[in-house]
């Protein structure tokens, strides 16, 4: 269904602005009161990296008036293959302050905030009631949980995006939206995923192109609600399948019982997020506590010929871009499986590592329920050893 503009107009438009966003004027359904209403947008984008650099790009060039950046992180090289609102010489810098200068070079009429911090309980509520519209592009479920839960509690519409390997997910959730039938977040998961279940693009990996179609339909997306045109993605998640090149929507209905947005709500203030989202299973952490090593140690094991056992628990295509001297592949999975436990000795210690170490805690509680009892992992994975030991070889 259609939805009324978000926004009121701006009074005016300058000279420069309407020769600016001529193509857009002319179409009947923005023209000049649509374009006002952009100029006196306010947008926040959670993070400038592969879905936010399409949305902050578009939407400056579109004529958004005020655009909001929070992102607390820098640019690394491996970003670059996305996320293209950076360049090669921010390697380094802040994302946020590249963003803005990419921003100003779009466009020099819209008006850039920073904030450059880490979104939690504490500022989540402060920020967004700064803005009209919230375009969700984070990669984790404990943020995507705090944003649909803050967006509810102050009746704000926002984006959301998802991307993995070829797949994009996109809706618009708007619990407070007229009519009083449109779902949250909650509403379409009311549960997040197991630990460890659902990687994260730094460990499964995206295409670089999909960040552009995905970003660009949240930034579509966004002006739709803005100005009052169209149908917008409310109730509906549009699934694109870039290998088949094929989108198809589901609806989403409103859950009565949904904890937040539903007739008897439970949720009426920010809650744990990340215990809720469970970033490490019980099991994991309790198998890490104790049986953790830095890179660092391993390293001295390794020199003092220490019998032990290297197993590498990514993926193959990982392990052929950088791996630890003398370790085995045996991908996580095979110990989810089981398949994985008749590959190690019994007469060495089981020393495990991942990217990072979440991968290798979750695959460590498997071993230890095992009986391998004085089997470890190693905390910072293989980036903690190419950083701290070997910083020659790449990473990812």
């Amino acid at each position: 269904m259609a939805y009324p503009p978000l926004v009121e107009p701006a009074d005016t438009l300058t000279v420069d602005e309407v020769r600016r966003y001529s193509r857009h004027l002319i179409i009947p359904d923005v023209g000049m009161a649509g374009q006002k209403r952009l100029k006196n947008a306010k947008v926040l984008a959670i993070g400038a990296g592969g879905l936010g650099s399409p949305v902050l790009m578009y939407l400056a060039a579109a004529g958004v008036g005020t655009l909001g950046v929070i992102d607390f992180d820098t640019v690394d090289e491996s970003n670059l293959q996305r996320q293209v609102i950076h360049g090669q010489s921010d390697i380094g810098r802040s994302k946020a302050q590249s963003a803005r200068d990419t921003i100003k070079e779009i466009n020099p009429f819209v008006t850039v905030v920073l904030h450059e911090e880490r979104l939690d309980n504490d500022n989540v509520l402060d920020i967004f009631s700064q803005y009209d519209l919230i375009v969700d592009g984070t990669d984790n479920f404990a943020t995507r949980y705090l944003v649909n839960d803050a967006c509810v509690l102050l009746g704000k519409p926002y984006v959301w995006g998802s991307i993995y390997r070829f797949d994009g997910q996109v809706s618009v959730f708007w619990a407070n939206a007229p009519g009083g039938q449109a779902p949250c977040y909650r509403c379409l998961y009311p549960e997040p995923p197991p630990p460890g279940m659902v990687p994260s693009c730094a460990e499964g990996g995206v295409l670089g192109v999909l960040c552009a179609t995905v970003g660009s339909i949240q930034a579509t997306e966004a002006i739709k609600v803005l100005t009052g045109i169209g149908e917008p993605l409310v109730g509906r998640l549009l699934v694109y399948d870039a290998l088949e090149m094929t989108f198809r929507t589901v609806n989403v209905r409103k859950d009565p019982e949904c904890p937040i947005c539903g007739k008897n709500p439970t949720i009426t203030e920010l809650i744990d997020y990340e215990e809720f989202c469970g970033v490490a299973s019980e099991e994991a952490q309790l198998a890490a506590a104790g049986s953790t090593i830095s890179p660092l140690e391993l390293k001295e094991w390794m020199d003092r010929g220490e019998n032990i056992f290297l197993v590498d628990v990514r993926e193959p295509a990982e392990f052929e871009i950088v791996s630890i001297p003398g370790a085995t592949l045996i991908p996580k999975g095979e110990f989810v499986m089981g398949t994985a436990l008749e590959k190690l000795p019994q007469n060495k210690r089981i020393v495990l590592y991942c990217k990072t170490g979440g991968r290798s805690a979750e695959a460590l509680a498997i071993v230890k329920a095992a009986g391998f009892a004085d089997a470890v992992h190693v905390g910072g994975g293989v980036v903690g050893w190419v950083k701290q030991v070997d910083p020659s070889l790449p990473s990812y």
